[in-house]
């Protein structure tokens, strides 16, 4: 592994750690691809061996979303290469989504875009009273197309599609 992903196992949980800190463990092509081949692997364990997984951030921020410099670079590439790179997204989220033991996102200070996304796919999402939530990049004028399938299951279609039109960002329940 290249750092960018930490992976821990205490018995039968495992702890995975967004390791990108000076970016508040944005995505980028590297991190999508250590989630994916992560998750995949504990897809091929057994429940006996494995139990839950607890995924978390390094750092200040659980996860910000996309990295801008890796979205910057994006606008060179080819259709082809724009789509290639979406669908690694999807099938990252994918692996977390079906992965036969729970996932429980441990999330404080932002989860935004991707970050939001990561909550979806979670079975269970524990926040800390700080944290901030939302689809901030549609204040980009992008709109979160490939995390939507994901986000639609977890909290509806009505309460999805406002978010994604405002960017709107919300705490806890408990703010």
């Amino acid at each position: 592994m290249s750092g960018v992903l930490r992976v821990e196992r205490d018995r039968a949980v495992a702890r995975v750690t967004l390791n990108r800190p000076e970016v508040r463990n944005a995505f980028n092509a590297e991190l999508i691809a250590e989630l994916a081949w992560t998750f995949e692997a504990f897809a091929e364990e057994t429940l006996d061996q494995l139990r839950a997984v607890v995924l978390a951030g390094e750092g200040k921020a659980f996860c910000a979303g996309a990295d801008i410099e890796w979205q910057r670079a994006s606008i060179g590439l080819s259709m082809k290469d724009n789509e290639a790179d979406a669908g690694r997204l999807q099938e990252m989220l994918g692996a977390i989504d079906v992965c036969p033991v729970p996932v429980i996102a441990a999330v404080h200070g932002a989860a935004l875009g991707g970050g939001m996304a990561l909550c979806c796919v979670a079975d269970v999402t524990v926040a800390t009273a700080d944290t901030t939530f939302g689809f901030t990049e549609v204040k980009l004028g992008l709109m979160p197309a490939v995390i939507s399938p994901f986000v639609l299951s977890r909290i509806g279609e009505g309460p999805a599609r406002a978010l994604f039109l405002t960017g709107e960002r919300f705490g806890t329940p408990s703010r």
